[in-house]
């Protein structure tokens, strides 16, 4: 009788233990080798950054829930940093990859990052936030799949790909780093990439087929518009939320965002203009791939398709059409419409006005006259063991203030689990993309002229979209920014639930970026 308890005890700790480690998330592991080397997207050569060999860096598939452990060896002569544009991260920012909250890698080091895409899907990627790295390479897409028992509101496609499109100069990034140091802008950039290449990029496909693409704008400055020759694009999904599905002939791409589209193969076998062309910009840049049948009848012909151009009008009603699906499944079995996100009060404002300057001889960038200037210790660390004289809280305020740009390390503070709304103003001559580093937050509205409490009016409180990156038009109420030689970052060294004009909501740590 004795023997048969044990027995039965063993099985069950047996079985315990099992579960245990079959209950665990999977984890997916990599290792890369960050070089430089030589490239030639514009046809001249340049000293890239690699990430095991490759320009664009090998793409990261993973699945809602997946462990990531991405061990960064640094094999350049300077300090190395990469971001996780989209992921979000709860109680880790640590690793988010922002100066100031993240460490960057030593040269000759190596870091490993420890990431969970916790209840996430979508089209996001990574790329280097330091010493204008990403004016070199170092970039790559994201990719994160349905779990297989979620339902996805469109049948899986023949094929997925990653299209990564940006503004590229010829320059190496230490050329374009030192003019901007000097206290010049940057000209208008060489040319427009598609993964990687300045032309002649190829995506394949079969005739009658539906192929999803993932595009982000990885780029330092343009707002860009892609479109492929007589095919139409529906978009299903944007940073992690499946949208109602809306189809288009073209799309405007800003700096920092990702979409997925489904196209179909669906016109007579040949080989069709893949376009890609700059927006808001003096000079239209457009470069072009390929869409090849694979029983093509011939290469491209034709006039390459246009575009939209300058028009303001056109992209904010386009961006305005893009709503989210309510009732399809997210990450969870669960509708996204469940979490009624305009039905929660919001206990602060917060207005955040951009500007750019010199100060001391550099080409600056501010958020509420204040340009972000790096302590020496990472704000993180300083927050937890409580090292007086690195940050104030308060340096910066939470309006504008309308005086001149001075430097600080700014810090905002808001109360933990609080919701909060934010409201982006853009009073330049450029279309920004403002980004929230490692949170999501609902852009309820976009509009030009000045805010006012009367703007809640028109606010879309029902299915507006949640994503981590907005456009700014200039002279335009809400979110944008382009990435320059100074990233501008407002720290808020608490936990938080946001909600903004753009509105966000956020579970730790934040961190703004003016892009």
């Amino acid at each position: 009788m004795a023997a048969n308890v044990s027995f039965a005890a063993a099985l069950i700790i047996g079985f315990s233990l099992l579960f245990a480690v079959t209950a665990e998330d999977p984890y997916r592991f990599f290792e890369w080798n960050v070089t430089y080397g030589d490239i030639y997207p514009l046809g001249v050569r340049q000293q890239g950054i690699l990430i095991n060999g490759q320009f664009p860096g090998p793409d990261i598939h993973s699945v809602t829930n997946d462990n990531l452990i991405i061990n960064v060896y640094n094999s350049l002569d300077e300090p190395f940093l990469l971001s996780w544009n989209g992921i979000q991260q709860r109680r880790n920012s640590f690793v988010d990859g922002v100066y100031g909250t993240t460490c960057p890698i030593p040269p000759g080091k190596n870091y490993t990052y420890i990431l969970q895409v916790k209840d996430q899907i979508g089209s996001f990627y990574y790329f280097p936030s330091l010493a204008f790295h990403k004016a070199a390479g170092g970039f790559g897409g994201i990719r994160i799949l349905s779990r297989p028992r979620i339902p996805v509101p469109f049948p899986d496609p023949a094929g997925d790909y990653t299209v990564l499109i940006g503004d590229w100069y010829k320059s190496n990034h230490t050329d374009l780093k030192a003019q901007l140091d000097s206290g010049r802008k940057l000209p208008l950039p060489d040319g427009i990439l598609i993964n990687g290449r300045g032309s002649g990029a190829t995506l394949n496909v079969e005739q009658g087929k539906t192929y999803r693409l993932r595009i982000s704008n990885v780029g330092l400055q343009d707002s860009l518009n892609f479109r492929i020759q007589n095919h139409k694009m529906k978009v299903v999904e944007v940073e992690g939320i499946h949208t109602l599905q809306t189809t288009f002939s073209s799309l405007d791409v800003h700096v920092g965002q990702s979409y997925s589209v489904l196209i179909t193969a669906d016109q007579p076998p040949r080989d069709y203009y893949v376009v890609v062309s700059s927006r808001f910009t003096s000079a239209v840049l457009t470069t072009t791939g390929v869409l090849r049948y694979s029983n093509s009848a011939g290469g491209v012909s034709g006039p390459i398709p246009g575009g939209p151009t300058i028009q303001i009008d056109w992209s904010l009603n386009q961006a305005r059409a893009i709503r989210t699906n309510l009732t399809a499944s997210g990450p969870r079995p669960n509708p996204q419409g469940s979490y009624h996100y305009g039905m929660i009060n919001t206990t602060r404002t917060i207005r955040l006005a951009s500007s750019a300057g010199q100060v001391n001889g550099k080409q600056r960038y501010a958020v509420n006259s204040v340009s972000f200037n790096p302590a020496d210790t990472p704000l993180k660390l300083a927050d937890y063991f409580k090292i007086d004289g690195v940050y104030r809280v308060g340096s910066i305020q939470s309006q504008p203030t309308g005086g001149g740009i001075y430097l600080d390390t700014s810090v905002l503070q808001v109360d933990y689990r609080s919701f909060v709304e934010i409201v982006f103003e853009n009073s330049e001559d450029i279309v920004q993309s403002w980004h929230l580093d490692g949170y999501s937050f609902w852009v309820v509205g976009m509009d030009g002229g000045q805010w006012s409490p009367d703007s809640r009016n028109g606010y879309n409180l029902r299915d507006a979209v949640a994503r981590c990156t907005v456009q700014l038009m200039d002279g335009h109420i809400h979110s944008t920014g382009q990435r320059r030689d100074v990233e501008h970052k407002i720290r808020v060294l608490g936990k938080a639930i946001l909600r903004t004009t753009v509105v966000f909501t956020s579970l730790h740590n934040l961190d703004f970026s003016q892009r």
